[in-house]
């Protein structure tokens, strides 16, 4: 990929799941300079907190879309509003993601499915309607957040793994068929374990409630990584940069009999408490506005004191 320097005026910058976790943190980092930015996310209300933050942040403009991007025609309606608004796009980044825990033999189909499209075909409905546009410009960058797991596999997060695969596939898939207009970038950004509210909002069928494992990064580093590549795109990017996730691969890859030994008693320690949870589909199918904020129970990365977030037992799974 070309690198680009970064343009002296603002740039578009459509970011989808941008009122929590790595999104939120994305579209404050993108109004630290300046941009203009279109914040699309399921909760209105989740919304106009993502706006203020981004004001504070430094952005005169700020425009916000209640859209599910599991819905097929959501995408074509945010490009199409996003230009009658601009003119132009420069940056689209897909952050929006929903988690499950649980076997897929206990995972009610609909969450599975849910978690699997929202990933999945949530991409694939974006790039369709985005890439067009970015390829009529002659530039333009497509960002999508995938994970770690979606180069391995976890017993009990097999839906998310699937959608992470899936999604993987579909954003190589892509890099490929841009490869014929050098000015559109397809850009992957795999993080690790990350300190945002997903874990506390999954789906869970595990019987215990679930946190993510140490090591444990800020969304800030997620988000300086995007803005990076917003800059000067690469087709791969790991946070953390350094060993751990290629190593975690590569013991996958070359060594699946240890890594399936490991595995099951590591999630046990690492990601399952002793705290006993209900069956929840979370918010997979409907957003929590109340619980949507940059970062999880974990410490924030300043000091910053996070009020850990209270877990809906109530919403059991029919």
């Amino acid at each position: 990929m070309r690198s680009r320097r970064k343009p002296a005026a603002p740039r578009v910058v459509l970011i989808v799941g941008a009122t929590s976790g790595i999104g939120l943190a994305a579209a404050v980092a993108f109004a630290a300079r300046a941009d203009k930015l279109v914040l699309v996310s399921r909760s209105p209300e989740a919304l106009d907190a993502a706006e203020a933050a981004c004001r504070r942040a430094g952005a005169d403009v700020v425009d916000t879309q209640a859209e599910d991007i599991g819905d097929p025609a959501a995408a074509g309606r945010i490009v199409a509003r996003t230009l009658d608004r601009h003119g132009r796009l420069d940056v689209v980044v897909h952050t929006a993601a929903v988690m499950g825990y649980g076997g897929v033999e206990e995972m009610p189909p609909d969450v599975f499915t849910t978690v699997v499209d929202t990933a999945v075909h949530g991409t694939l409905h974006l790039a369709r309607a985005a890439l067009p546009v970015l390829r009529a410009q002659h530039t333009g960058t497509f960002i999508g957040v995938n994970s770690l797991l979606g180069s391995v596999t976890v017993p009990r997060m097999g839906a998310y793994a699937v959608s992470k695969w899936g999604q993987r596939a579909l954003l190589r898939t892509l890099q490929q068929e841009t490869r014929d207009e050098p000015g559109v970038s397809v850009c992957i950004v795999s993080p690790g374990s990350i300190n945002t509210p997903i874990y506390y909002q999954a789906a869970n069928y595990t019987g215990h409630a679930a946190r993510p494992p140490w090591p444990v990064l800020a969304p800030e580093r997620v988000a300086a990584a995007i803005t990076r590549l917003a800059d000067h795109p690469r087709r791969h990017v790991s946070v953390p940069i350094g060993p751990g996730n290629p190593l975690i691969i590569t013991g996958f890859r070359l060594l699946p009999r240890l890594y399936d030994r490991l595995v099951g008693p590591l999630l046990g320690l690492a990601v399952l408490t002793r705290e006993r949870l209900r069956p929840t589909p979370g918010t997979v199918h409907r957003p929590a506005p109340a619980r949507e904020r940059v970062h999880g129970r974990w410490p924030a990365p300043t000091g910053e004191q996070v009020k850990p977030m209270p877990i809906d037992t109530a919403a059991a799974s029919s």
